[in-house]
């Protein structure tokens, strides 16, 4: 997996050639820097520091097929797939889904009807996929079909549910932020590029594996042995996931305060405050079927 620095790298090196996708922080400076949810005084730049959406996970899930194989969509080897960035209010609830229906471009919305009765309709314009290609961003996309993978349909089918709703709803990703000068879609690349940011801070399947946790037909771990592993290594618990009544685990998060914006800033590592989905003991961490990734490189 690239390292923060060599991705950093390479990024600069291809924003050189093509359209920049960052915002606007020019008016960021000299404002009070403060971590979101933190704030002791009025945040007055929206653009500045994360203001909705304070408490920030970083998601990741483990799938053991994809269901396309036959049209060689499949996982990374050793290596947790993205599954995205979700906002939500400092207390743990909901901000809110699909808060823009102008930037709703995910194919299936789910839900397809807000709690307000809101009904949010299919997009039929051009995939996300093509946006990034219109930004000059191969590279981004290659990273991006290598270790965010959806199950059961098309990976830009899952990159554009999570853009659609959730950064849609956190005020970094505003189209404001980006003026003077906006691009269409220009928001969009970058939610995609922090995703991918925040994902290489978390190399889960390496921290487990350093501390002999690994996928297993026949082994089961209990709640404690994943999150104390974790938590020696980044000083947080995170949130862990698990389907069959808890045996089955498959999505883990990372709970975080942001300094600055999440396109730049620094993220806190925060114990989770939402209770795990996942058993206390006779835990599966399934191997993946071997047809189902792919080897890649570091």
């Amino acid at each position: 997996m690239l390292s923060l620095v060599i991705l950093g790298v390479l990024v600069s090196v291809v924003h050189a050639e093509s359209y920049t996708t960052y915002p606007n922080i020019k008016t960021c400076v000299g404002l009070p820097v403060q971590y979101s949810c933190e704030n002791t005084s009025v945040v007055t730049d929206s653009c500045c520091n994360v203001v909705r959406g304070g408490l920030v996970l970083q998601a990741q899930y483990w799938y053991t097929y994809t269901g396309l194989e036959h049209q060689a969509q499949l996982f990374p080897k050793n290596s947790w797939s993205i599954h995205g960035i979700v906002p939500l209010n400092c207390d743990g609830t909901s901000i809110g889904q699909y808060c823009d229906p102008g930037r709703q471009y995910d194919p299936k919305p789910l839900p397809s009807t807000l709690p307000n009765g809101t009904v949010i309709n299919p997009y039929k314009g051009p995939s996300v996929r093509k946006f990034i290609q219109e930004f000059g961003r191969s590279d981004l996309l290659d990273y991006m079909d290598t270790f965010w993978i959806n199950q059961g349909a098309p990976n830009e089918d899952l990159w554009a549910h999570e853009y659609s709703i959730h950064a849609t709803c956190t005020s970094a990703f505003d189209v404001a932020c980006y003026e003077p000068g906006y691009k269409k879609y220009q928001e969009v690349v970058n939610f995609f590029e922090t995703a991918v940011k925040v994902y290489q801070m978390y190399p889960t399947y390496d921290i487990l594996a350093a501390s002999g946790i690994v996928p297993s037909n026949t082994t089961r771990y209990t709640r404690a042995q994943i999150t104390n592993v974790i938590y020696s290594q980044i000083g947080a618990d995170p949130w862990l996931g698990c389907d069959d009544n808890g045996t089955v685990w498959n999505q883990i998060r990372y709970f975080h305060h942001v300094l600055g914006t999440e396109q730049f800033g620094h993220f806190k590592p925060l114990d989770s405050i939402i209770s795990s989905t996942c058993a206390e003991t006779g835990i599966w961490y399934y191997e993946r079927t071997p047809t189902s990734e792919k080897a890649v490189s570091a």
